[in-house]
């Protein structure tokens, strides 16, 4: 599955991500970071399809996007570098 992980310290709430995610996977949190910023959460079990969007936009460098990689995949990949 699809994800992201948000630094909630590092965000401020800008909320440019959940303007630009175009399967609605982002949301704001109801509850506010030390620095009083309510950041933006991803939404479980949504559809994300790691377009990476949301990083690309967010001017605080606070969203890792992680893929789902089917292992086989990755398996011949890595053999094929190899040789």
């Amino acid at each position: 599955m699809n994800k992201i992980i948000v630094d909630s310290e590092r965000c401020k709430g800008c909320c440019l991500c959940i303007d630009v995610c175009p399967k609605n996977c982002i949301e704001q949190s109801g509850a506010p970071n030390a620095a009083g910023y309510y950041p933006v959460q991803f939404v479980l079990d949504s559809d994300c399809i790691a377009c990476a969007l949301c990083g690309t936009v967010c001017p605080d460098v606070a969203i890792t996007v992680l893929r789902d990689v089917d292992e086989d995949e990755a398996v011949a990949k890595a053999a094929e570098v190899k040789g």
